[in-house]
């Protein structure tokens, strides 16, 4: 039995929900998503309550239905709220600054790496040591922030690079710690 796939998705005032077979596109206020799920995954729209129904109980279709129920609640919260990640960059000289739509990295290499943003996702530059990615698409949101952490990542023996916020970066010794 999933737990997550029975729950109900509820859907605030001001977004609709249109079901076309295994296709569903979900419309707010901060914009659109569509996504087409598996065949196997129902979907049942009853006075502002979205079900997600599966037709047996084989491990497929137990896997698909907490995932589709996952996906949907997700797409229903981006177009209301959006989605964010925060990243912080630690290093001395280390900065970043917003050039248009792109995100221009200043992280110990010989030149600036940019970083441009697809469509759907917007950067904003607080300070010059902290990035934030926000977009109505939780997995391009995720995603987005992965590559810009994965320019530098956080090493180790200083701890300098590119950190999402909150998060620890385990410390060694180095040689000098015998």
């Amino acid at each position: 039995m999933s737990r997550i796939g029975n729950q109900p998705v509820d859907l605030p005032d001001g977004v609709d929900v249109e079901i076309d077979g295994n296709a569903v596109t979900v419309k707010g206020s901060k914009g659109e998503l569509e996504r087409l799920f598996h065949d196997r995954i129902g979907f049942d729209l009853d006075d502002g309550v979205v079900t997600v129904t599966r037709p047996d109980d084989s491990r497929e279709s137990r896997a698909l239905h907490g995932l589709s129920r996952a996906l949907l609640n997700n797409m229903v919260v981006g177009v209301s709220n959006g989605f964010s990640k925060e990243l912080e960059i630690h290093g001395v000289g280390y900065r970043a600054s917003l050039k248009g739509e792109s995100v221009e990295l200043l992280v110990g290499f010989s030149h600036p790496v940019e970083v441009k943003a697809p469509e759907g996702i917007t950067f904003e530059v607080p300070e010059p040591t902290k990035i934030i990615v926000s977009g109505i698409d939780k997995e391009q949101v995720g995603q987005v922030a992965a590559n810009i952490r994965k320019v530098r990542p956080p090493e180790p023996y200083k701890g300098k690079g590119i950190r999402y916020v909150g998060e620890y970066v385990r410390r060694k010794a180095g040689k000098a710690g015998k």
